[in-house]
């Protein structure tokens, strides 16, 4: 298995959501100094994590998808039991 030597770059558009009482951590970030696309991760109270597949091509379009998943399906999604494929 290879490991990176990588940092990692985070976006500013990283930090808590909260709607309808629920809060989960979205973490946007990507190899730092790289133009490597961004990857989504949303943690939940319970530290269960959702990453997308895929990458992005930037934080905003990153942080766009999960205002829409949000929007569209609700925050609860990220903490209810049922899988959910994004």
């Amino acid at each position: 298995m290879a490991v990176s030597c990588h940092e990692l770059e985070f976006s500013p558009l990283s930090g808590r959501v909260t709607r309808d009482g629920v809060t989960v951590q979205v973490h946007i970030y990507r190899f730092a100094d790289t133009d490597d696309g961004w990857t989504l991760d949303v943690v939940d109270h319970a530290d269960g994590s959702t990453v997308w597949d895929g990458f992005f091509d930037t934080d905003v379009e990153t942080y766009d998808a999960i205002e829409r998943c949000i929007r569209e399906d609700g925050i609860r999604t990220f903490t209810e039991d049922a899988p959910t494929w994004h």
